[in-house]
């Protein structure tokens, strides 16, 4: 059960205990990402979390690696368009230890210059190394196909250009701004002591409550084509379609949807484009939500000269599942495997201290297992029937990347607004 203690500046603390586990996740979670920043500062939410990692006014960077390595605990941080988290698990015993030095990076990190440049190249490289992966950079291409100008459409890691104009003054004030009382949520799973609580009130009871203001502006949704010349062996293949977003009361069913199309190795997509066809070694879809809008991906890689081939499946997998919907199999099939993989996925403390650290910033409601099954379990062919009339279309969003660079004459040229 997930217990909620709000402290007076607005800082949220969300607990799971688990005493039968031996282990501790905490997460502290910030209400800043890339949908946050100017097209001037992009890839600052991203920095921000790098230089956290990078000393403090009592601890250099490799002490503050060496003093989880000490206590065999992990502790990493990651940025996502919406949030930021800084999280560690350890053994419970080691709490305390932990919490403080979350603390310590959380509040006290320095900035360096000596630091921060030597990070602004590290940044540089991974921007670098995301360029050479392109089954990797096809998911932003087709997020700025989709998205438009909007900040969703941008890559969380910036630019080249926007990281080499940032300073730690930058980096300080974006902090100022966003790292605010109202903004944070402490999330906490597993053998959970009053003395962690308490120490948490401590730390954290002083956080300013200035409110950043910050309104989110909701996405002209497009479906813009974009296509990149690349020498690779294969051609990336990405299309975009409709989703829904976070909290919405047709999540689960599109859920099972996508499971259908191309969540597993017996949907659809995966069974017409590999099994049958042989067009690609991989191929799935999936889902993204965020707080007023959502976005269904589909991914393929393909020899270049069958591109046309995989696209024209692609389209006749999802015109039958419009047309004629999904089967009772395949919606029993899909709850079990879908209970399956939510009750399995959360059985290690980290899975549930992100899952409620999520829900709590950008939902602000919880729901118990129990709950969970039963809304999969009400779902309906209808639904299902409703959510493939909404999202699927003859139009879409789509990327592509290959040796020569120029558009299928199998996709829909014409671009329009969903």
């Amino acid at each position: 059960m997930v217990e909620k203690i709000i402290l007076d500046n607005g800082v949220r603390i969300v607990t799971e205990h688990m005493p039968s586990m031996r282990s501790l996740s905490i997460g502290i979670w910030v209400g800043a990402g890339s949908r946050y920043e100017t097209v001037e500062n992009r890839g600052i939410s991203h920095f921000l979390e790098h230089m956290f990692f990078k000393g403090t006014t009592s601890r250099t960077a490799t002490e503050i690696a060496e003093s989880f390595d000490k206590i065999g605990g992990q502790v990493n941080a990651f940025t996502s368009k919406e949030y930021t988290c800084f999280y560690a698990r350890v053994l419970d015993q080691h709490a305390s230890v932990a919490l403080d030095i979350l603390a310590d990076m959380f509040f006290h990190s320095t900035f360096q210059k000596e630091e921060f440049k030597k990070e602004q190249n590290v940044i540089l490289e991974e921007i670098k190394m995301v360029e050479d992966t392109p089954d990797d950079i096809i998911h932003d291409m087709l997020g700025e196909a989709y998205f438009g100008s909007h900040a969703l459409g941008r890559p969380i890691l910036g630019t080249k250009e926007s990281v080499l104009s940032f300073t730690p003054e930058h980096l300080l004030r974006y902090k100022e701004q966003f790292y605010t009382a109202d903004r944070i949520v402490i999330s906490l799973a597993g053998n959970i002591s009053e003395k962690v609580i308490e120490a948490i009130k401590e730390k954290f009871g002083h956080v300013t409550t200035f409110s950043s203001s910050v309104s989110l502006t909701r996405p002209k949704i497009s479906t813009n084509k974009i296509v990149r010349e690349k020498d690779t062996e294969q051609a990336h293949v990405c299309f975009g379609f409709p989703g829904l977003p976070l909290g919405h009361d047709d999540m689960y069913a599109l859920t099972l949807l996508n499971n259908a199309l191309g969540g597993s190795m017996s949907s659809r997509l995966f069974q017409d484009i590999r099994e049958e066809s042989g067009l690609a070694y991989s191929v799935f879809s999936y889902h993204l939500s965020f707080q007023d809008t959502g976005l269904l991906t589909i991914y393929a890689g393909t020899a270049l000269e069958q591109v046309d081939e995989l696209v024209e499946k692609t389209m006749q997998s999802l015109n039958k599942l419009r047309k004629e919907g999904m089967t009772n199999k395949e919606l029993e099939n899909g709850k079990e495997q879908l209970k399956g993989s939510f009750m399995l996925n959360l059985e290690s403390t980290n899975s549930r201290m992100n899952r409620n650290g999520k829900n709590e910033l950008l939902q602000n409601k919880h729901f118990t297992l129990d709950e969970v099954m039963e809304h999969i379990d009400r779902v309906t062919l209808e639904d299902i029937d409703r959510i493939a009339q909404y999202i699927i279309r003859e139009d879409y969003a789509f990327s592509l990347i290959s040796r020569e660079g120029t558009l299928p004459s199998s996709v829909t040229t014409h671009s329009s607004s969903f």
